[in-house]
């Protein structure tokens, strides 16, 4: 029989563990894991960039995310989660995070493609793959000594719903699924708020809830900013200078 959960304070985050396990093959990788909910992130750098930015000595950044096909309780069908709009919205979600925070321009032409693989879904898959992609690209950026110059920043996500008239930071998913609300907050190692989502479910919200989640959000990234440099070889605060 398994354990039962350990009930955790609104304010307080998953255990969160980032390993290096998988993804031998990629440039960089890391298998995220908040809660039950597990992403493989991996970072492919290539010499060639996108036509429209061809002959600029500019480099890019993309993303792709899906769930393989047993993450969730219902088997899910591979071209379905790779050509579904979720999907295609959450890897839109991702490449944005990232670049927010690279310089392309550091990269010469060349492109990252960051791959995000649901490897088990328990909610939070989204704000998962971003905290993971960060560390597989740092960790591919490194092969090619660019990842001082091209990550002057760090990211972090985390979602935060409303549950009743109680906050509760990083749902899983029997607490998503009955939310009133809720958000995914990406904020950078400095505190700069990156994006915003927002979503009422049963019924509209004040104001000021969306902006005591966005406080709970901001501090809980900070943590997380800490933990993505300390397992990626340096002090806590290195990405919060």
């Amino acid at each position: 029989m398994p354990e039962p959960r350990k009930r955790r304070a609104h304010n307080e985050i998953r255990p969160v563990r980032f390993s290096f396990e998988l993804g031998k093959h990629a440039d960089g990788a890391c298998v995220a894991r908040f809660g039950e909910t597990t992403v493989l992130c991996t970072a492919r750098i290539e010499k060639r960039v996108p036509r429209h930015i061809r002959g600029t000595g500019s480099g890019w950044l993309t993303a792709e995310y899906a769930m393989l096909p047993n993450a969730t309780n219902s088997r899910i069908g591979r071209m379905k989660s790779i050509d579904g709009g979720r999907s295609k919205e959450i890897s839109r979600l991702i490449g944005r995070a990232l670049r927010a925070i690279c310089s392309l321009g550091a990269l010469g032409e060349r492109q990252v493609l960051i791959d995000c693989d649901v490897l088990h879904a328990d909610g939070g898959t989204r704000t998962t793959a971003i905290n993971g992609s960060f560390i597989a690209l740092y960790r591919a950026l490194q092969t090619i000594d660019r990842a001082e110059a091209a990550l002057p920043d760090s990211v972090a996500a985390i979602s935060c719903a409303l549950l009743g008239k109680q906050f509760r930071l990083d749902p899983d998913y029997s607490e998503d699924s009955t939310a009133d609300a809720d958000t995914n907050f990406v904020f950078s190692g400095r505190g700069g708020l990156i994006e915003a989502q927002a979503t009422a479910e049963s019924h509209p919200i004040a104001p000021d809830c969306l902006t005591d989640m966005m406080h709970l959000a901001g501090n809980a990234c900070a943590e997380i900013t800490k933990q993505q440099a300390l397992v990626l070889g340096f002090d806590a605060e290195h990405f919060m200078d």
